[in-house]
């Protein structure tokens, strides 16, 4: 017997550990993969993304955060297809009622590794509503997201728009909810086709050396685009970095001398002013097609 029972936990062992490499998702992806560099947890109030805030998260050279807006959607089924054949990992923020309509997708945004956040109720530009009405619609995407998600939806937070104002910031402050912007847009809100959308983000990625990016799962063309985007990115060397909720604020890098939010240019550019202007409600439509996760 004493030499059966070395043999027969030998044998054990070695089936457990090939089971345990057999299971890693990143062995399925191959050696080609993206996969993710490493993981910068975000807690506390703060706010990051050059595009609107004068500083950043302290991104090392060529280091880029995939960000998502406003699903879930049909399409975010292949934006999450495209992100586990590279093992690479993103931040979505949901739109309150996208999330109720289409739960099963949250929840696999979840069962995938990625972080979820929120990104208000119906999306309404909410600087253009009365406070009260603002944090109200904010607090009800929140509840509609962790209601989703199953209660595993972070304090990510990102503003429709980008429109925020002092006494809104204020309020998520006290929350502690990290607010998010961007250091990079996509600008997929634009008609563009895959390849035009690709030339232009990897465009601004190598001038720009890495960085917060905003996308939208909600898009097609964005959508088509992003296999052929992970593979460049593999391709030209830049590393994926993950966020996650944490206790403590993160390492934060200064904006560069003369920056200047480009947010406020934008807005005012598609007619919105802040509360004492005649700001539009930019509402993102209800996705109204059934939610194609539950079999998937």
């Amino acid at each position: 017997m004493w030499v059966k029972i070395p043999f027969i936990a030998a044998i054990v062992t070695v089936l457990l550990c090939g089971g345990a490499r057999a299971e890693t998702p990143a062995d399925a992806c191959g050696p080609q993969a993206l996969r993710v560099s490493r993981t910068i947890r975000v807690g506390g109030p703060v706010h990051v993304g050059l595009k609107t805030y004068p500083q950043t998260l302290d991104l090392k050279d060529h280091e880029v955060v995939l960000t998502f807006d406003d699903g879930p959607a049909p399409t975010t089924a292949r934006v999450l297809a495209a992100l586990e054949t590279q093992c690479a990992k993103a931040t979505f923020f949901l739109i309150g009622r996208n999330a109720a309509a289409m739960p099963a997708l949250a929840r696999r945004e979840i069962a995938d590794g990625d972080t979820v956040g929120s990104h208000s109720y119906n999306h309404p530009i909410l600087p253009s509503l009365p406070l009260d009405k603002a944090v109200a619609n904010i607090d009800a995407g929140v509840a509609a997201v962790k209601k989703a998600t199953g209660g595993k939806a972070s304090k990510f937070f990102r503003f429709p728009g980008f429109a925020d104002s002092p006494a809104l910031l204020a309020a998520l402050d006290k929350k502690g909810m990290p607010v998010f912007g961007a250091d990079l847009w996509a600008s997929d809100w634009n008609v563009m086709t895959p390849r035009e959308e690709l030339d232009l983000l990897m465009g601004r990625l190598r001038r720009a050396h890495g960085g917060i990016v905003l996308l939208h799962d909600t898009k097609k063309e964005t959508a088509d685009m992003l296999p052929a985007f992970l593979a460049a990115l593999k391709a030209e060397g830049f590393h994926i970095v993950a966020l996650a909720p944490g206790a403590a604020l993160p390492a934060l890098k200064p904006a560069p001398a003369g920056w200047k939010s480009e947010t406020e240019e934008t807005l005012r550019k598609m007619g919105i002013h802040g509360p004492k202007g005649a700001a539009q409600k930019i509402d993102v439509p209800l996705q109204e097609q059934r939610d194609p996760a539950g079999k998937m």
